[in-house]
This record gives structure tokens, sequence and C-alpha cells, in this order.
């Protein structure tokens, strides 16, 4: 017979397995599989920034593209252009929906991971590395301030990531 499986994953994560209804994960078991860098930047909307000087790579978060599933177009500004704190700067697009990406920081667009016009599904295998979507010159560093680290957007995700 089957039943719940209940595994104590250390003292961050208790969670509970779904043995009945295999193929069905519950939110905390999506979240323990869960990748996070930990020198990234998050907002609450599960943008992602990494800092390098005065340069932001940007892309979506782990969480985000589990919650999205199959991703399968990536819309995004061409260099030159400028982003704006909290306001939308491209669309990711999946075989479940279509979502919004908003920029964490304000500044002009200086390089476009062109590889996601052939390749979008980097979103999905490598939201840290190969599927960032673009590079930005901040404008205003204070702008950091107001981002979440680590552990703030793990508890986030943790309370339902909205």
């Amino acid at each position: 017979a089957r039943g719940k499986l209940s595994l104590n994953l250390g003292s961050y994560y208790g969670l509970s397995f779904n043995t009945a209804r295999p193929g069905l994960y519950s939110f905390a078991e999506r979240l323990y599989s869960t990748a996070f860098d930990d020198k990234a930047k998050y907002m609450k909307s599960h943008e992602w920034a990494n800092f390098d000087g005065t340069t932001a790579t940007i892309g979506i978060s782990d969480f985000a593209q589990n919650e999205l599933g199959e991703v399968v177009y990536v819309e995004t500004p061409k260099a030159g252009q400028t982003v704006t704190k909290g306001e939308q700067f491209g669309v990711v697009e999946s075989v479940k929906a279509a979502s919004d990406v908003y920029s964490p920081i304000s500044g002009e667009v200086i390089e476009v991971n062109e590889k996601l016009g052939d390749e979008p599904g980097l979103v999905n295998s490598e939201p840290f590395a190969g599927g960032w979507m673009i590079k930005v010159k901040m404008s205003d560093a204070s702008e950091l301030d107001f981002l979440l680290g680590i552990e703030d957007y793990k508890a986030h995700c943790e309370a339902g990531g909205h």
C-alpha cells in the first residue's frame, strides 16, 4: 500500500513526499529541488541580478522557471535601450503560460543573451548561467538596497512565492 513518506532533510527543510500519487510534487518538494545563487539579489517577482561593479546580469530564478515549465520563447530589449527598476523589460513564454519579466534595477542594456533566440530552454536548464537574459549598466546603485538577499528570497519562496 502506498502512503505518505515523510523525510526530514536537515533543519532548514522538513518535507513530506507524496508516494501515493507519483509524478505530483508538493510545493515543498519543488522548493527543495530549486537552485539558488547565493551571490544574486532577487525580486519578489522572481527575477535575479548578479553584480560586477556597475554591471548587472539579469534573468529569472530557478523557482520561476520551474513554475513556468518548458520555456519556448524569450523576448528581451535590444542593447542600447534603457530599463527601469520594477518595470517590465521582457516576456518569457512557456508551454503553460506567458509571463512578464521585470527589471531589478535601472540602467542601459549593454548586452542581450542572443543564444536565447535559438535556445530558450537555457532558461530552464541553466537559469543562472547560460539562461541569463540581459546585462545592464546600472544608473543608481542605491536600488540594490531594495532587493532580497538569498535567505529572504528563500523565505519568500517557502511562503508561496507570491
